[in-house]
């Protein structure tokens, strides 16, 4: 499976892998790995977390300038990760200290879905009817609308005078952007495996997403692939049921790597890239879709500017979803039913520069539970000599 960046290991490339017990007594446990043509390294004696390599001024020399510690290939990586319950070294979501935060209602087309749902107070039944008059009323689209300028503050009038304005418009369009925590520190999950959906929902997808690692002062590191599951009934009866919709079991993944920016990847490279996404459920069923980071209505350096500042800090970074322009209405069922997901869908989301991540679509109860928090995660630090690095 080609789950690399389309040009490979040219591009410095970083993640984290669970590493089992060494031949000289070191315990198994996370350790922050490079991709090189050679194989798979360990360079956790010289970066024992993601969050500490990313506080460097410039963390792709550090990696490029340290030899690791063989680990395997690339590809063996990847087999074992997709293989549940295997021995060897395996892929885990390339963050771990840093928050895991998002950007919600930052494309134009997502964000009419968005109101969409709230008008049908989350019944997927009436959502076609009430996409045709809300996008009769927006005269097709809000692409060419600023965020908080003088031209969106007169559709927000003349929407609230049709009774459609929104909260979801408001921080679409309004000065503010809507940025939340998707879940704790340590809870995303990797490229392979299962992603969950809550059991009580009965209209959801996929959000195929770029994600930014950023440190502490705010600076933008890399990037990465993420998806933030979207539950659609939830949100859409309330807008209080975000943290219930948003942050669940498994409910957060990303990978499969994050690129460092370097000479060859910038900021403009993801300002420029598309993130593709496919849907193959057991069924047969087959849906795709693309979000082309050129269409959003923030810039990333926004995004970040209203996350991290005098008003919030971050002392470990965060890594931020950007956003999605995907929000899928193809029918799976009956014609108006539109798209949800079922036990069983591979999700795949890929992006040339960022590569491909790949997840099983379960129930967040039957997924893998959740227990390497901070307490296991410092402890395994210390258990392997590492504690003492910075």
């Amino acid at each position: 499976m080609q789950w690399l960046p389309e040009d490979g290991v040219s591009g410095t490339l970083v993640g984290r892998a669970w590493v089992p017990a060494g031949s000289r007594g070191q315990p198994a446990g996370p350790a922050v790995v490079t991709f090189r043509e050679d194989g798979v390294f360990d360079i956790s004696e010289v970066a024992p977390t993601m969050s500490s390599l990313l506080e460097l001024n410039d963390p792709a020399v550090l990696v490029r300038a340290t030899s690791g510690r063989y680990i395997g290939s690339a590809d063996a990586l990847m087999h074992n990760t997709l293989q549940q319950g295997g021995t060897g070294p395996r892929l885990l979501a390339p963050c771990d200290l840093q928050v895991l935060k998002a950007a919600g209602v930052t494309f134009a087309a997502s964000l009419v879905e968005r109101v969409i749902e709230e008008q049908a107070k989350g019944d997927a039944s009436q959502a076609e009817a009430i996409r045709a008059r809300v996008l009769g009323l927006l005269g097709g689209s809000l692409a060419n609308i600023e965020p908080g300028s003088p031209k969106a503050q007169a559709l927000k009038e003349l929407l609230v005078r049709q009774g459609l304005w929104s909260q979801y418009l408001e921080v679409g369009i309004g000065p503010d952007a809507e940025v939340f925590t998707k879940g704790p520190v340590l809870s995303a999950v990797g490229a392979g495996a299962e992603i969950g959906i809550h059991p009580g929902s009965a209209w959801n997808n996929p959000e195929p997403e770029v994600v930014l690692a950023v440190n502490s002062r705010g600076e933008v590191k890399g990037a990465t692939l993420g998806n933030d599951v979207n539950l659609r009934d939830f949100e859409g009866r309330s807008a209080l049921l975000l943290g219930k919709a948003k942050d669940n079991n498994a409910s957060c993944a990303i990978g499969p790597v994050l690129r460092l920016f370097d000479a060859g990847f910038s900021l403009q490279d993801v300002r420029r890239c598309t993130v593709h996404l496919e849907v193959k459920g057991s069924d047969g069923f087959l849906m795709r879709g693309e979000s082309s980071m050129s269409q959003i209505s923030r810039d990333p350096l926004d995004l970040v500017a209203q996350t991290i500042g005098k008003h919030h800090q971050y002392p470990d970074g965060f890594m931020l979803f950007l956003g999605t322009a995907f929000a899928p209405t193809q029918d799976r069922g009956e014609p108006g039913s539109g798209f949800t997901h079922k036990l069983g869908d591979v999700v795949r989301i890929a992006s040339p520069m960022l590569g491909t991540l790949v997840n099983t679509v379960t129930t967040s109860d039957r997924a893998e539970p959740w227990t390497f928090g901070l307490q296991a995660f410092f402890a395994n630090l210390a258990a392997r000599g590492l504690l003492s690095h910075k």
